[in-house]
Formats: C-alpha cells, sequence, structure tokens
C-alpha cells in the first residue's frame, strides 16, 4: 500500500511512499511527528509503544511525572507515547475531566472555602456522572497502543460509599486491574472491604514511614488489599533491600515503583537520585520479577532534580533505557 503525503516546508511537493518507508520518515522528521496524534501515527506505520521486555511491564505514574495532575488525556497519551512507553499508573483526574469534570473542581486553589466547596462540587458530580463513560478514555488510549493498568485516587478515604462504588466502577470501565492510593492502615479497612465488595485490588502505596508491618495490617483486612511497593522510598526509609520484601510478598504486589534514592543518613532520608547513582536495588528488583516470571509491573515514578542543561522528558527517557537494559542483559 502506497501513502500519498502533503506538501510541506521540509518535504518535496510530492512524494509517495510505501507504509513501510513513511514509518521510517516519522521517526526521522520530528517536526512531522509532532503535528500528528499518536493513535494516527499507529494506524499509518503499525506501530506502537513497547515497554515490556523479558516479560516484565515498565510503566509510567502519570500524569505525576509530566507535571500537572490535570493533564488532558491526549496530552498524557502524547507524552507516553513519546517515550515508547505502553502502560500507566494513571490518575483519575485526566479520565473525570474526559468524561466532563469542571477544570474548576479540580483545580480550586488554595483558598480553604474553595477546596471545601469544590470537594463537595466534586462528590456531586461523581453521583450524577456514569462511570462506565470512562471506557471512552480507555478506547483513546487502547488506541495509541497504551494499556492503563492501575488508576489512582487521592482522598480516597474521604469518599462517600456510593463514591467508592463509583471508583472501582471507573477503574473497571477504564480497563485497569487494580486502584492504588496512599496507605493510611485505619482507612485501608474500609476501603478494602469494598475492594472484596467488587472483587478488584487495591494496592496501597507507602513511602519512608511505611514499614512493613503496616502493609501486613492492611493485608490482613481484605483479601484484595494489596501492595504498591515503591522501592526507592523503601531504601531511603532504612526499611532494608525491598528485593527481600518482593520476594516474600509477590502474590500480594501489583506494582514497584522504580526510583533511585540514596540511603538515610544522620536520621534524614536519602535523597533522590539519577538511576544507577543511589543505593536503591533497582537491577536486582527488576531481574527478580523477570526470572520469577510475577505479574508485577515496574512503574517509573520520576522525582529527582532535572540535572542543569536536561529537560524531565529526556531523564525519563534515560530511566526507561536504564529499566530495558537492566531486563535484557
Amino acid at each position: 500500500m502506497s501513502v500519498h503525503v502533503a506538501a510541506d516546508d521540509t518535504l518535496p511537493p510530492i512524494m509517495i511512499c510505501t507504509r513501510r518507508e513513511l514509518g521510517k520518515l516519522i521517526v526521522t522528521t520530528l517536526p512531522l511527528a509532532s503535528l500528528l496524534p499518536r493513535a494516527t501515527l499507529a494506524r499509518q506505520t503499525g506501530t506502537k509503544p513497547d515497554s515490556k521486555w523479558a516479560g516484565v511491564q515498565v510503566g509510567m505514574n502519570v500524569p505525576y511525572n509530566f507535571g500537572p495532575r490535570t493533564m488532558p488525556v491526549d496530552e498524557v497519551i502524547a507524552k507516553t507515547a513519546q517515550l515508547n512507553v505502553s502502560a500507566v499508573e494513571l490518575r483519575s483526574q485526566p479520565i473525570e475531566l474526559f468524561m466532563g469534570v469542571p477544570m474548576t473542581v479540580l483545580e480550586p486553589g488554595r483558598d480553604r472555602d474553595a477546596q471545601k466547596k469544590a470537594t463537595e462540587d466534586l462528590r456531586a458530580w461523581r453521583l450524577k456522572a456514569n462511570p462506565a463513560d470512562a471506557s471512552a478514555a480507555r478506547k483513546k488510549f487502547d488506541e495509541a497502543g497504551i494499556k492503563i493498568d492501575v488508576v489512582k485516587f487521592d482522598n480516597i478515604y474521604n469518599f462517600t460509599d456510593p463514591e467508592l462504588d463509583y471508583a472501582f466502577a471507573l477503574a473497571k470501565a477504564a480497563g485497569a486491574r487494580a486502584i492504588s492510593c496512599e496507605l493510611e492502615v485505619d482507612g485501608s479497612k474500609r476501603v478494602g472491604q469494598f475492594a472484596d465488595k467488587h472483587n478488584f485490588i487495591v494496592a496501597y502505596h507507602g513511602h519512608t514511614k511505611t514499614p512493613a508491618p503496616m502493609f501486613a495490617e492492611a493485608f490482613s483486612y481484605a483479601t484484595h488489599n494489596w501492595a504498591n511497593i515503591d522501592i526507592g522510598h523503601w531504601v531511603a526509609g532504612g526499611f532494608g533491600n525491598p528485593a527481600d520484601y518482593i520476594r516474600q510478598h509477590h502474590d500480594r504486589i501489583t506494582h514497584i515503583h522504580v526510583k533511585d534514592r540514596k540511603a538515610p543518613a544522620n536520621g534524614v532520608d536519602g535523597a533522590n537520585v539519577p538511576f544507577g547513582q543511589g543505593d536503591t536495588p533497582i537491577k536486582e528488583c527488576l531481574r527478580l520479577i523477570r526470572d520469577n516470571k510475577w505479574p508485577i509491573a515496574a512503574v517509573i515514578e520520576f522525582e529527582y532534580p532535572v540535572p542543569q542543561g536536561s529537560d524531565r522528558m529526556a531523564e525519563m527517557a534515560k530511566c526507561v533505557q536504564f529499566c530495558k537494559d537492566a531486563l535484557l542483559s
């Protein structure tokens, strides 16, 4: 099949090329590629992102890694595809924006009264919305070759019962296999009841003040209470080698957050650093998952300071390559 490419300032007036030749042209001609949506590129060239190496799915925490949590779906997709990443842990805000929630409800500013009203307005909107509409956002990601693997909700412990039902229904419609949220042990008992009710996993995320016993208590409350272990926070908090925890509890871990941090010193949590410069055993953890064929995704969470002369996208590309090299060696 031949494809006609319209003239522009960078191409000859008329050009006829095969599908394969067009794919090469798009890769090497960045101005043209930047004008075409990822789904269009995928249809024209047959190429889609692929960040599953040696059986391990490497993903991105989005739009957190890119900037504002209220980033539109199309921009999230474009940036993720640019990094050749084929799975995401996606916050609920882009999905709900795509479904029609007003931006003012999600970004009320710092005024406490405005924040309180926004919370009430968001709750009212959710209870009128149809969570099945999240399937339209899912379709956009699917067309671009990107899997919504996990949906993350903020402030989930403040949700009313109907809001929790809505959250689980939305995550299912988005095609996710789990919800993720921060771990508050007391709140995990109630959320876990809804997880079991919906037969759907909740993966709790821990920080440097979330040791193993807190996860154990959450596990005890519900069959579908699982963990999202952040291996960088684990090291920075002084909890030992996260590979040991993964080995012991792999059957209750949906995904790990991949970052590099230093070990703590003088009572201070270890700093975030570029991959390969800290004390986090990233390669060991990735290869442990690979060698045991565990269905644990490795989600990059970008938090180290961008070095002078670089930018976030360039640094995230390095993170992706680091994980790929670790898994393929």
